[in-house]
């Protein structure tokens, strides 16, 4: 078992640098605003040969009783309490606060092993600005500069030396096989969808801070979660607006992060209220995870709170307002009532599948045959385009190449008729199909030349 490792601390102090800095990566938003990570983010993390898991934590405020901030509490809580050691993280540069005592007081409380970080402390490693938090009780402040990386490896080393890692190297024959890799799946919607409630209603707890405010997640947060002896991710992305209605430039942070969380999922499951319709955003967050090439599944959430006339605006504005994505199924749910989530699992299976599956080539130059046979694609000038043979390109989405002579003028409407062919033999369900047309030289033309 990988040993976790919690980074606790108030608002602004540093602990989402030090947790980039800990798992060489970017993956928590970092601004100079205070309370910008609001939910638990999990990451992994290696110091040499000994691999852990490290948990980013909002702005903790232990006795806050009400609102978003006691919800960040509640999960900082959590995080402590899954955790095999804790990092409490305290600015050097600000000095000793009321809070950091707070929160002193609740980590001696949980008889967890805890590491005192004095960050913002460059330059500073004998300052005398450092004694003054002996007066937490925690022990040695231990001091660091997780925006330079000074002292971070001390203070991992120190975190890391009372577990047992056994043979470093099983670490190295960790299996990297494609199916053995967890199945990303991004929850994408407008701001207030339900997305976080959904996550948490699939995992049984109360993993994501979910509360009737727009815009509560701000990072695309990652958790791990098995079913039925499958591996998943679920990235939970913040709601996308309008790009005229995002003002604050954490937002805008934030739509960078879930329009990479996009890019990088194998499935999309997106997120529609039911009670209001297909509106620009969603129609703007689904063109996007078609240009992404992604899998998707379309959700329509709340459904349990509509009734027969919504549900009649809500079929036309599918049609006219996501007409693109008629290989997604749609399907009715209710995430606060845990209703329709059995069949919304099916449907990301088949996407994924979908998405994944591979095409022979003799197979697929039978099928453009078939089809050229049944319907040949337009004459263009002097020469009918002749396709000779297929083959897949990728997958994810599923690429076919098409070989022949003067198919640089099929149609899009022709290809679209292919796709259609494609997808019947195929069974392919939730995933955009890309076709792409190669042309060989032809002689003639060049003997005319």
């Amino acid at each position: 078992m990988k040993p976790v490792i919690a980074i606790v601390g108030r608002a602004n102090v540093g602990k989402s640098t030090l947790f980039n800095r800990i798992t060489k990566s970017r993956d928590a938003i970092v601004a100079d605003h205070a309370g910008l990570t609001r939910d638990r983010h999990y990451g992994d993390a290696r110091l040499g040969r000994r691999e852990f898991i490290v948990v980013d934590t909002g702005g903790f405020e232990p006795d806050k009783p009400t609102g978003v901030v006691a919800e960040m509490a509640k999960q900082t809580r959590q995080a402590v309490a899954e955790a095999d050691l804790v990092i409490f993280v305290v600015d050097v540069r600000a000095g000793l606060s009321a809070q950091d005592q707070d929160i002193a007081r609740f980590l001696r409380q949980q008889h967890k092993r805890v590491l005192l970080a004095a960050n913002k402390a460059e330059g500073m490693v004998d300052a005398p600005a450092l004694a003054e938090f002996h007066e937490l009780g925690i022990g040695e402040p231990l001091p660091i500069s997780s925006a330079h990386g000074q002292g971070i490896r001390s203070l991992l080393e120190a975190a890391l030396e009372p577990f047992d890692f056994g043979d470093a190297d099983d670490a190295d024959e960790a299996p990297t096989d494609e199916a053995d890799r967890p199945i990303r799946l991004a929850v994408a919607g407008r701001p207030n969808v339900g997305k976080s409630t959904l996550i948490n209603a699939w995992l049984g707890e109360e993993r994501l801070v979910a509360f009737d405010q727009p815009g509560t997640t701000r990072d695309a947060i990652h958790v791990p979660f098995e079913k039925d002896g499958r591996r998943f991710e679920l990235i939970d992305t913040a709601g996308l607006r309008r790009k005229g209605k995002v003002f604050e430039a954490i937002e805008k942070f934030s739509v960078v992060k879930t329009l990479q969380a996009i890019a990088e999922a194998h499935v999309v499951l997106l997120l529609v209220d039911a009670t209001q319709g297909v509106s620009e955003q969603d129609a703007h967050i689904a063109g996007y995870i078609l240009e992404s090439g992604r899998a998707v599944v379309i959700a329509l959430n709340k459904w349990d709170a509509t009734d027969a006339y919504q549900r009649q605006q809500l079929e036309r504005s599918i049609e006219t307002r996501l007409a693109f994505l008629k290989f997604a199924p749609v399907l009715p749910i209710s995430a606060k009532r845990r209703q329709g989530l059995g069949s919304v699992w099916k449907a990301l299976l088949q996407a994924h599948a979908s998405a994944t599956v591979k095409m022979s080539t003799p197979v697929l130059t039978r099928l453009v045959h078939e089809a050229a046979e049944h319907q040949a694609p337009r004459r263009e000038g002097r020469f009918r385009p002749k396709m000779r043979y297929a083959h897949q390109g990728g997958m994810n989405p599923p690429r076919v190449i098409i070989h022949g002579t003067a198919l640089d003028h099929v149609t899009d409407s022709y290809k679209r008729y292919l796709e259609g062919r494609l997808r019947d033999h195929f069974k392919l369900v939730g995933t955009p199909v890309r076709i792409e047309m190669r042309s060989a030289r032809n002689p003639f033309l060049e003997r005319e030349g």
